[in-house]
């Protein structure tokens, strides 16, 4: 018997799949858990938790209890918050 966890896995793997035409398909990457999340920003999971609560951090999917995380919105989370060293002018 499957937990709530894993149907919702079920469910979100085959919502990720995109038909682009008959002939051929694209599939999305599956979600990636809290863990994965976490290892991919070099963060603790309890940090992703604490902005999620705050209203910061990347974009998440909520699946009843399940926490998601599409690689698509960790990579635009990463790209928003890139900054470039600036050069000190001589004074």
């Amino acid at each position: 018997m499957k937990t709530r966890h894993q149907e919702a896995d079920d469910v979100v793997e085959s919502s990720m799949t995109l038909i682009e035409d008959s002939e051929s398909q694209a599939v999305a990457p599956p979600p990636l858990t809290e863990i994965e999340a976490a290892g991919r920003l070099g963060l603790k999971v309890a940090t992703l938790r604490a902005w999620r609560h705050q209203g910061k951090g990347p974009a998440f999917v909520r699946l009843g209890r399940a926490i998601r995380y599409l690689k698509s919105d960790i990579d635009e989370f990463l790209a928003s918050n890139r900054h470039r060293p600036r050069i000190a002018e001589n004074v």
